[in-house]
C-alpha cells in the first residue's frame, strides 16, 4: 500500500463532505469543520437531524446531495461510530463512480473501521483512518500564514 500524503490531499482535497457534523458548537466535529470552514475549505454537512450547519444546507446521506454538489466532493471527512462506517463508504464508493472526483474517505480520530478502508483502497480511494483532520492541518501547514 502507498504511503498516504496527508499533505497532498489536504492541499487538493478543498471540498468536504463532513457526515456527523453536529449542530453543537462544543462538539469536535463542528469545531473540525468550522476551523477547515475558516481555511478556505468548502464543507457540505450530513446530517439526517439538520438543515443547516455552519451556514451550509446540511443533507441526509452522502446520496441525498444534489448532483451538483456530489460532484464537487472531493473528500469525505467521517465523525461516526465505527459501526456506522461500512455503509458510509459504501455511499462514497457511488459517488466516486459516478462523477470519479471523490479522492479521499478520513475517519476521524478514534474511528478506525479496517475491512471498510480495505474496500474503500480497491475501489481506488485514499482511506485515512483515527487521524482528525484539523489536527494533521495545523501540524503540516503551521508554518504557513493564510
Amino acid at each position: 500500500m502507498k504511503h498516504t500524503n496527508l499533505k497532498e490531499i489536504l492541499t487538493i482535497c478543498k471540498n468536504v463532505a463532513v457526515v456527523g457534523l453536529s449542530k453543537n458548537p462544543a462538539k469536535a466535529s463542528y469545531e473540525v469543520a468550522q476551523y477547515l470552514q475558516n481555511r478556505g475549505y468548502h464543507i457540505v454537512p450530513v446530517n439526517p437531524s439538520a438543515d443547516e450547519i455552519l451556514s451550509e444546507r446540511s443533507y441526509k446521506t452522502l446520496l441525498d446531495l444534489p448532483d451538483k454538489i456530489q460532484k464537487t466532493i472531493d473528500i469525505v471527512d467521517i465523525f461516526r461510530p465505527s459501526e456506522d462506517i461500512p455503509a458510509i463508504v459504501d455511499q462514497a464508493i457511488t459517488l466516486k463512480n459516478l462523477h470519479e472526483k471523490l479522492k479521499a474517505i478520513w475517519m476521524q480520530l478514534g474511528i478506525i473501521n479496517e475491512q471498510a478502508a480495505e474496500k474503500a483502497r480497491s475501489a481506488g480511494l485514499t482511506a485515512v483512518m483515527d487521524k482528525c483532520m484539523m489536527q494533521e492541518h495545523k501540524r503540516l501547514f503551521r508554518n504557513q500564514h493564510h
